[in-house]
């Protein structure tokens, strides 16, 4: 078994979390390293983009 095949992602289409690369990767978000971090797959990168936006604000 792979890394990848141990690791979670969540699928943008679904709105479900599975383990392993099952969906296509224009629908996937991941890899996580659980379960549970995969289901904040949305909240993560909302904060990921904040944080960018912050960051990019910053630097005017």
């Amino acid at each position: 078994m792979s890394d990848a095949d141990e690791k979670w992602f969540y699928d943008l289409s679904t709105k479900e979390v599975s383990q392993g690369k099952s969906a296509g990767f224009e629908n996937r978000m991941g890899p996580y390293d659980s379960e549970a971090e995969a289901r904040k797959a949305i909240e993560i990168a909302a904060a990921r983009t904040e944080a960018g936006d912050d960051w990019d604000e910053a630097d005017d």
